[in-house]
């Protein structure tokens, strides 16, 4: 199973195209954005290669020596600039690029310039948990019902009540953290914090998550798709203890699309496929 889009719109093409050129990839794997650009678009794609979409706040005298994307006044699609100061670098075919000032700026950029890994190719699951909704308190299960494209039977995010739910958005079907994280929360940064306060569906031993995004992977009999970091932020801060956001930075764990269900328990192994 594959992970896929709503068809491009003619604007949208030249932005992906410009995307292509700039990553070096093929057209055909980047998707569509089905309602304009930024994150509930091709950001998504992006995020699961490690990358951010950056909107720029003053395009018109924006500057940057690397490669970003860009549409000018009088154009009609995205051309790729770099420079300081900046110009036009490439055209895609077809494409009129104007003569006008930049009416909007696009950077594609890493969030994590060294994103920690561990050596840890195959695990089990440690804990299992869902919540009824958002401010929900956590119920542990010994075993859960996964479906495929939906999530946690009974979890908030399979029942459309989730805090950052949105219609089509990949990876929020299913959230992971490893208990090593939690484990160096303490150890690194003093901060005691039990593993169901991440609010994580899925806690783990001995798997390094961040190698897994991007990729499909087994829990257990289930198979899964690694769609972006579960990067802490000031929501779940907000009901934690001082320093965690700091210490789970690149270490929050990772959101995953179900791609084919099944029942998730206890002590099931977790691996790569082999297959990808």
């Amino acid at each position: 199973m594959t992970l896929t889009s709503q068809p491009r719109s003619v604007e949208n093409q030249t932005f992906s195209i410009c995307l292509a050129e700039i990553l070096k990839a093929d057209l055909a794997t980047i998707p569509a954005a089905p309602s304009g650009l930024g994150r509930e678009g091709i950001g998504w794609w992006l995020a699961a290669q490690n990358l951010a979409l950056i909107p720029v706040h003053q395009p018109a005298s924006f500057e940057w020596a690397g490669w970003w994307i860009a549409r000018l006044a009088g154009g009609d699609g995205y051309v790729v600039m770099a420079g300081t100061p900046s110009g036009v670098a490439w055209v895609p075919k077809g494409v009129r690029c104007g003569n006008g000032a930049v009416v909007e700026g696009w950077v594609i950029a890493p969030p994590a310039l060294s994103l920690p890994k561990r050596n840890a190719e195959s695990g089990t699951v440690e804990e299992i948990y869902r919540f009824a909704d958002s401010g929900a308190p956590a119920e542990p299960l010994s075993s859960a019902q996964l479906i495929a494209g939906v999530g946690i039977d009974g979890d908030r995010y399979a029942l459309g009540k989730g805090h950052f739910q949105g219609e089509g958005r990949w990876g929020q079907a299913l959230t992971f953290i490893e208990v090593e994280a939690i484990e160096m929360l303490e150890t690194d940064h003093g901060v005691i914090m039990p593993a169901v306060d991440a609010r994580r569906n899925i806690v783990t031993r001995n798997i390094g998550l961040n190698a897994l995004m991007g990729k499909r992977f087994w829990v257990g009999d289930i198979l899964c798709q690694g769609s972006r970091l579960a990067e802490p932020c000031a929501w779940l801060q907000n009901t934690t203890p001082k320093g965690m956001l700091r210490g789970l930075v690149h270490r929050g764990g990772l959101r995953a699309d179900i791609l084919e269900g099944g029942v998730v328990q206890v002590g099931d192994a977790i691996g790569a496929d082999p297959e990808t």
